[in-house]
């Protein structure tokens, strides 16, 4: 395998095939060199994505449609090779990687189907009314257009939905801007593959050269020179809040700002009421050993933080939740550096006052590295309320049971959290309402609320919402995950007294292209 940047639908050489990748499990070198890239790649890359711009953006959305289905075709077509090399790259076992690759041509073929559709550009029409009195009014259509070439940074925990045709890479594609993707350094071949992936389907299909790119680095110096940029016009990130803040940090510096759209993962809050701790103690402890254990922990819905009220209940709960914990088996971590910060982390927070480490899995496989080792913690409220270390997030198979004595010191709690991607409501029937200060209290804390279920596990559909309140995400009026993410790369523009033949198919009168419009104030086909 030698992966070189793509540039324009071409293979161009960075600075020197000498970038390799690791298997975390084993600590092997894996086949393959991969080329660093510098400053001429990012210079050819973001200048042919400017270029395909000016066609991209107004090729017919059957056609963009087209594109986004034969990417979905030529992935699909290499998934068992594709696979392998992710398991080799992650530690990820392989009926994970089945489903995650599934998620990613679903996210493909979810917005082929939406650009097909048409209605998502929100067509506005309001025709002159040139014998209004006092002033006539003046034709007027407005409609979402695309902004430009966006870079998308690869995630390492997901290294397929999250990478280089995942989910921003589909939602920009749909929205009519060229995609610049900067890959995992976790995930070269990985990554190599996919882009090959969709360089087939740009050929195949007739898009332009440059509607795609993809970059190998092994540091930060190339991720910054993209956002700073002058022909990017967005970027997208998932990972950690510093990287998530760096990056915005950098968009702002520039001579002229840009957006980034950062997830920067959060502690996901599980409130156990107490009629559901009554009367499901046991039930809820292994749901939630399992969920925090799920892949290591390495997801940004974790559930890191259980809020209880202090019961002999809870104490049956706690009992379940330590046997469960203790014969979780270990699991390779994402990559060395992953595996050491969880490792630093859960220790640092373990010696702060008043933690008390609960439980530890045992079943750790000695001849493999950079294995998790779930824990659970317990604080007291007081303790919690107090010291902001505690309410950070661990990335891995880690949860904090803080444990309050009353309802009020509980709601005291949920005052200090900050923003989270996720927030769960844990009740027996009926019990909602008696809380209902308390889940209010909630909602402004979250950009998705789960009654009785586990945060882990994102559905892709028009619904969701993958994105929350600062710090989960640096803009929480967007998702990155589901329909909607492609607003996140549209602007509106607005056509006054334009003559029908100049203006775009989706504002003019014969509407031929079928989509639901709003015309003078009423929705209508």
């Amino acid at each position: 395998m030698n992966g070189k940047n793509i540039v324009a639908s071409e293979y161009i050489d960075g600075n020197e095939a000498n970038l390799k990748a690791v298997n975390p499990a084993t600590g092997l070198l894996l086949d393959g060199a991969f080329y660093r890239a510098g400053d001429n790649e990012v210079n050819a890359a973001l200048a042919a994505a400017t270029a395909a711009f000016q066609t991209y953006r107004n090729i017919n959305k059957d056609a963009k449609a087209a594109f986004l289905n034969a990417i979905a075709d030529e992935i699909t077509g290499i998934g068992e090779e594709l696979i392998a090399r992710a398991s080799a790259e992650s530690g990820l076992p392989l009926p994970r990687l089945q489903g995650e690759l599934g998620r990613t041509t679903g996210q493909l073929r979810l917005f082929a189907n939406l650009v097909a559709e048409g209605s998502w550009v929100d067509a506005i029409i309001d025709t002159a009314l040139p014998e209004r009195q006092p002033l006539p009014r003046p034709d007027i259509r407005r409609m979402l257009v695309p902004i430009g070439p966006v870079v998308v940074f690869g995630a390492s925990n997901f290294p397929l939905a999250f990478s280089v045709a995942g989910g921003d890479t589909a939602s920009a594609l749909a929205s009519g801007c060229p995609v610049i993707v900067k890959a995992h350094p976790a995930h070269y071949g990985t990554s190599a593959l996919v882009s090959s992936a969709i360089v087939k389907a740009v050929i195949k299909t007739g898009m332009p050269k440059g509607v795609f790119s993809l970059l190998y680095d092994d540091g930060y110096k190339i991720g910054a020179k993209l956002v700073q940029h002058p022909l990017t016009r967005a970027v997208t990130f998932t990972g950690s809040y510093h990287g998530g803040m760096a990056l915005v940090k950098l968009a702002q510096e520039r001579q002229q700002p840009i957006p980034v759209f950062a997830e920067m993962g959060s502690i996901n809050p599980v409130i156990f009421l107490p009629a559901a701790v009554e009367k499901q103690a046991e039930e809820l402890a292994k749901k939630y050993a399992a969920s925090i254990t799920l892949g290591a922990g390495q997801f940004c819905t974790n559930p890191g933080l259980m809020l209880a009220i202090a019961s002999p209940e809870l104490e049956k709960f706690k009992q379940t939740l330590i046997e469960a914990i203790s014969i979780v088996p270990s699991a390779t971590m994402l990559t060395e550096g992953i595996a050491k910060n969880y490792s630093k982390l859960s220790s640092e927070v373990a010696a702060e006052a008043g933690v008390k480490i609960l439980a530890v899995s045992g079943l750790k496989n000695q001849e493999l590295q950079n294995q998790s080792e779930a824990k659970i913690a317990q604080v007291p409220a007081v303790e919690f309320i107090k010291n902001p270390k505690l309410h950070e997030e661990i990335f891995g198979p880690y949860s904090l049971l803080v444990v309050a004595e009353d309802i009020q010191e509980l709601e005291q709690v949920i005052a200090v959290l900050q923003g989270q991607l996720t927030v769960t409501i844990m009740a027996d029937k009926n019990e909602t309402g008696q809380y209902q200060s308390l889940i209010h209290q909630l909602t402004d804390k979250t950009g998705r609320i789960i009654l009785n279920g586990v945060p882990t596990g994102v559905e892709v559909c028009a619904a969701m919402q993958h994105g929350g309140p600062f710090p989960a995400t640096n803009d929480s009026r967007f998702t990155s995950v589901g329909s909607t993410a492609i607003y996140r790369f549209v602007r509106p523009l607005a056509y006054q007294d334009w003559e029908q033949v100049l203006l775009p198919d989706e504002l003019k009168d014969a509407n031929p292209l079928g989509i639901f419009r709003m015309v003078n104030n009423q929705f209508t086909k």
